[in-house]
């Protein structure tokens, strides 16, 4: 295709690496038939989700990476709840219950933009791998301070690394349709590859933030987040694991606590 044309392919290449494999929607665990169920429509997608215990002390939001679901995220529904706390869920575009079947960290971001507008202002949020991204996207347009609080567990935190590691897995070779890609985002958002990055976006984000990264993370590469650990911003407190990987971190009981401590309020 793309010798044929260099937009095309690049548009190709956008639609592939913004559709989320289908994951399995199977987790039955009972905390989801007391969640009140919760939906609105932006940028022409159906959101769905849950919210429980309104009127808890804090408002807490949820945010799953790609290919994953809210349901996958349970335990720390259950947990936020016991502590008090109002905890909302949903499913991003294109993924669980959600409609759609494209998704990019703008859509996301539009979604978590919306969900504030509906149903914040939110104390906290906790996101995991794109969740990650696009959560510290909307941060940037979202009103908040140094007492709002941010976890991040293994963010995708460069564009870049991304779209690079998404050729490799795919044994794409051709710099050719990679700048085509490139091209693709600067026509649809107006920015560049590299402004997607949670790297830019935490120059503007003034909450407390914990952020949770795992050495042999083969998703979202360590190495993005210790240039972000480089700039020693006075908000982000980093923590380093070995042997979790991508997926299994956010399962990990020693993480499961460090993240639960972590939302407290004085």
């Amino acid at each position: 295709m793309s010798l044929i044309s260099k937009r095309l392919a690049g548009k190709a290449a956008f639609k592939v690496f913004c559709t989320p494999f289908p994951a399995a929607n199977n987790n039955k665990n009972s905390i989801f038939n007391s969640g009140e169920s919760l939906e609105f429509t932006v940028n022409n997608t159906l959101v769905k989700g849950f919210r429980f215990n309104k009127g808890g002390s804090k408002r807490l939001l949820i945010l799953h990476g790609f290919s994953s679901t809210c349901r996958n995220f349970h335990w720390y529904i259950t947990t936020f709840i016991q502590k008090g706390y109002e905890v909302l869920a949903f499913d991003a575009p294109a993924h669980g219950a959600s409609s759609g079947r494209q998704v990019n960290a703008l859509d996301y971001s539009a979604m978590i933009q919306e969900t504030n507008r509906l149903y914040g202002p939110f104390n906290g949020y906790m996101a995991h791998s794109f969740g990650g991204i696009s959560v510290s996207l909307a941060l940037e347009q979202i009103p908040h301070n140094e007492m709002t609080k941010l976890a991040l567990i293994a963010p995708a935190t460069e564009t870049v690394s991304a779209i690079d590691d998404a050729f490799i897995m795919l044994r794409l070779k051709s710099e050719r349709i990679k700048n085509a890609l490139k091209d693709e985002i600067f026509i649809l958002s107006g920015h560049k590859a590299e402004w997607f990055s949670i790297r830019r976006a935490m120059k503007n984000i003034t909450a407390d933030v914990l952020w949770i990264h795992d050495e042999d993370d083969d998703v979202t590469p360590l190495r993005d987040a210790l240039k972000v650990k480089e700039d020693a911003h006075a908000n982000v407190r980093f923590v380093i694991t070995t042997t979790l990987g991508h997926r299994k971190i956010y399962r990990d009981e020693a993480v499961k606590k460090q993240v639960v401590d972590f939302f407290q309020w004085a």
